[in-house]
């Protein structure tokens, strides 16, 4: 029975990648809503405005909420090292001290990588 699902999901997964290979992709647009909008009143708050980018604001954003995280990672890194250091072999408190230490590196990791996918994302979009 087992392996008649796994058959069939990869009969399932084969297909799908065929049909998708076959139909061809359309391309879609988006409109801008204020278009139409701003054609009586051109002077209003709304209209002036409509063509600033949202970029530099959304890159702020997220650079200041990435260093945030990135902060609070590095002080996360210097308290495990501490508590390391102070546990005085409890393996309790060494236990914790490491798990915090791994956490706040891969809090750290991910910050970075975050940083850098935002970043070329947003790029990509100029």
């Amino acid at each position: 029975m087992k392996y008649i699902k796994a058959y069939i999901i990869t009969a399932a997964i084969a297909l799908f990648g065929v049909v998708a290979a076959i139909v061809p992709a359309t391309e879609v647009a988006a409109i801008n809503p204020l278009d139409g909008a701003c054609s009586g009143n051109a002077t209003s708050e709304v209209c002036k405005k409509k063509d600033e980018k949202v970029e530099p604001i959304l890159t702020t954003i997220v650079n200041v909420l990435l260093y945030i995280v990135g902060a609070v990672s590095v002080v996360m890194i210097i308290v495990a090292g501490i508590l390391y250091s102070i546990s005085g072999g409890d393996s309790g408190r060494v236990s914790k001290a490491k798990n915090m230490l791994t956490y706040a590196i891969v809090g750290l990791v991910v910050a970075f990588i975050a940083f850098a996918i935002v970043n070329w994302v947003l790029t990509q979009f100029k």
